[in-house]
């Protein structure tokens, strides 16, 4: 069965297939780099990155761009607050951006910046200008005027057809029904960043910044477009409007969009209490791995309430995973299991199923887990041969290709937060659960081995003090010894 996603344009699911060969050209809309990356910003990405690796492991190739915005109307006011230009300002929430995305496992695209393309912004502009889709008002700014697309509202679904006439809206982000004439160029004020260009000096609006950076790198008409559900009006519709107006073709077939969260059932907000960083979670001691999964557990276009029973249990299930993945790793006996066998297969099907259907997450995960249920009652029945195990592993894979959380790298990627959080002034922030995580990353996994021999070791010999001695520096170093059927095993904190 092809791949079936929900298209924003058309309103219902439909096959997913690339316009030329099997290449999937497909843009996503990045962070705006004003401030530091929210759970919400990161469901989305996360979204993204899950459509990005299935479409992968479907056998697509695949050319991914994503643009970093690296000046709008926040980033120009605190950069002017800050005293600082507009470089200076972005990149530190740049990097931030980026270490963030790679500790949640989100694979790097192709990376492009706003302010890399001011020329060739200018050079469209002029162009609409020339067709007489856009006009230049008395302070030297240009519009686009919306009246001459009448497909304009196509995408949100809503009926703009009593707006007033050459009514005009000059900042990035409006509300959702206020259509009017939107700023394609911005006139340059007294202590704001501003470029010189074939139109005059200024800067850019936000919309025209995504037709000229996806237009550029994917060609004028692509696969896919995705982002989050609050770019659909205005941003989305308007970078519509003006591309399709320039070129007459139709700019992206499929449009992807990820819904807000909720968080502990209410809408996340500074003024509620109820705003957090991915940077925040992690000071607190929650996993990166915990945290992705969390946000992966419930598909894309339904809205997902974060809770921290939630974050919780995410984490309970990335170690029973991890687990499951140690377990089959032991010794079992020659020979085969049709049960098994036919288990790892029927897993693999529905993990294909599950993704096929519009990215259904939580039937995935669903799938993955009925499989260690079963695999690990047959371990504990002594039910599991030797030439079971690679099947298994292999679907367990083919689930980690996409959710990616079996590594356990965490304590690695939570440590440049701990190093941020000191040199930031937020030491007293660190939690003791970052700080027993952090510690745990101190020993190699071939050290922890070598210690849990040598407490074996000593036990083996009547030695128990000095076998004490070595589970107390383990547990010290926030390993966690457990004693199993299979014999010992460890984790991390």
């Amino acid at each position: 069965m092809p791949l079936r996603l929900f298209n924003t344009l058309s309103g219902k699911i439909e096959e997913f297939r690339p316009l030329v060969d099997n290449e999937v050209r497909m843009y996503a809309c990045g962070p705006t780099v004003y401030d530091y990356g929210h759970i919400g910003n990161f469901r989305t990405f996360v979204a993204v990155d899950i459509l990005r690796r299935y479409l992968r492991q479907s056998g697509h190739k695949l050319h991914h761009v994503m643009n970093i915005t690296d000046v709008d109307d926040k980033i120009i006011r605190n950069a002017a607050q800050a005293g600082v230009n507009v470089h200076q300002y972005t990149a530190k929430y740049q990097k931030a951006f980026l270490e963030d995305a790679a500790a949640l496992h989100i694979e790097e695209p192709q990376i492009t910046r706003a302010t890399e393309h001011i020329a060739q912004m200018a050079e469209f502009i002029a162009r609409l200008v020339e067709k007489g889709l856009a006009y230049k008002t008395e302070d030297g700014s240009y519009y686009f005027r919306i009246a001459k697309f009448p497909g304009y509202g196509k995408l949100s679904k809503r009926d703009f057809a009593g707006m007033e006439n050459g009514a005009r809206v000059d900042v990035d982000e409006y509300e959702k029904d206020n259509a009017r004439d939107f700023a394609l160029w911005k006139a340059p004020k007294s202590g704001e960043a501003s470029w010189e260009s074939v139109i005059g000096p200024g800067r850019p609006g936000w919309h025209i910044e995504c037709s000229v950076m996806s237009m550029q790198e994917l060609g004028e008409s692509f696969d896919l477009h995705a982002g989050g559900e609050d770019l659909i009006f205005p941003h989305h519709e308007n970078e519509i409007a003006q591309s399709e107006s320039l070129t007459g073709k139709q700019f992206a077939h499929f449009w992807f969009h990820a819904r807000f969260l909720l968080v502990e059932g209410e809408k996340m907000s500074k003024s509620a209490g109820n705003f957090f960083t991915l940077r925040d979670l992690v000071l607190k001691g929650h996993k990166p791995s915990s945290i992705r999964y969390l946000l992966a557990s419930v598909p894309y276009r339904h809205q997902l309430n974060f809770t921290f029973e939630g974050l919780q249990q995410a984490a309970a299930s990335v170690e029973r995973l991890r687990n499951f993945r140690l377990r089959l790793s032991g010794n079992f006996p020659d020979g085969s299991s049709l049960a098994m066998t036919s288990l790892a297969e029927q897993t693999s099907k529905r993990l294909r199923e599950s993704l096929d259907d519009d990215l259904n997450t939580a039937q995935a995960q669903a799938a993955i887990f009925d499989m260690v249920r079963a695999a690990n009652a047959a371990i504990d029945e002594g039910e599991i041969k030797k030439d079971d195990v690679p099947p298994l592993l292999a679907a367990l894979d083919q689930f980690d290709e996409i959710f990616a959380v079996l590594n356990d790298d965490d304590a690695e990627k939570m440590q440049y937060i701990a190093e941020w959080a000191n040199s930031d002034g937020r030491e007293k922030d660190i939690s003791p659960a970052l700080r027993d995580i952090i510690s745990s990353a101190a020993l190699s996994d071939d050290q922890v081995n070598q210690r849990i021999e040598q407490m074996k070791a000593a036990r083996a010999a009547k030695k128990y003090a000095e076998s004490d001695a070595i589970r107390a520096e383990l547990t010290a170093a926030a390993i966690i010894i457990e004693q199993t059927k299979e014999g010992v095993r460890w984790r991390r904190k």
